[in-house]
């Protein structure tokens, strides 16, 4: 049924070695406050932790919005090293300039370049491009590296916005889909079908709806949709 599917079944010690050895690449960055940050929240949890046998499990999460931030700048310089090392300022520093001055169309030629630098034995012998999540999470780090306010499976009365972005008096929408090579408007029918922005609508701010269609063969995005509301 799996197999039916197409659900991804991943190696997870390998991937946690990959993780690892990727988490031992980072660079050093205010080791000491953030290390203390972690182990403080790392405290606050433990009183809530599970034993089974000699296992014990813990819940973490961020301690604050700059070790947020931090970690996944860290983790996409990791991913994306290519582009990192070609752009002064990294891509969350560009990516960040693109949205303050709402400049969409460059958005896209920006994300282009982010998916195009990330090496090709990511894709070797696996079918990770053919999963949305896969693609998500880059996207999710890419914009979670700003410290911008990012909700994630963003629950409405019609279903789950896959990613909403509230950043300098505008909403931005996110909706993704996969497709083989060519994009096929899924996205942003989805967006509008659900009605996804009534949610956000008391904002009185304007809206876009933007449908992210990524091309499994190409490894790349391949759609944009972009469909304004004006505030109200």
């Amino acid at each position: 049924m799996l197999a039916q599917r197409r659900t991804f079944t991943p190696d997870l010690a390998a991937d946690a070695r990959r993780f690892l050895d990727l988490l031992c690449e980072l660079r050093c960055r205010s080791h000491r406050h953030r290390g203390a940050a972690v182990a403080d929240r790392l405290s606050d949890h433990r009183q809530a932790s599970s034993s089974i046998g000699a296992r014990t499990e813990y819940t973490l999460s961020y301690p604050n919005l700059e070790v947020q931030a931090s970690l996944n700048d860290s983790l996409l310089q990791g991913a994306c090293a290519v582009i990192y090392r070609c752009q002064p300022g990294g891509t969350a520093a560009s990516c960040t300039d693109l949205l303050l001055a709402h400049n969409l169309a460059g958005l896209q030629a920006h994300l282009n370049s982010l998916f195009a630098s990330i090496p090709h034995d990511w894709y070797r012998n696996n079918p990770i491009a053919q999963y949305e999540g896969y693609w998500a999470s880059i996207f999710y780090s890419h914009f979670a590296a700003l410290g911008l306010d990012i909700r994630l499976e963003d629950v409405t009365n019609q279903g789950r916005i896959d990613m909403a972005v509230l950043f300098n008096g505008q909403v931005y929408l996110f909706e993704f889909k996969v497709v083989e090579q060519t994009p096929e408007g899924k996205a942003l029918a989805q967006l509008q079908a659900k009605n996804y922005a009534e949610k956000y609508r008391s904002r009185g701010e304007p809206m876009h709806l933007i449908g992210v269609e990524f091309s499994s063969s190409a490894r790349n995005v391949v759609g944009f949709e972009l469909l304004t509301l004006e505030a109200t």
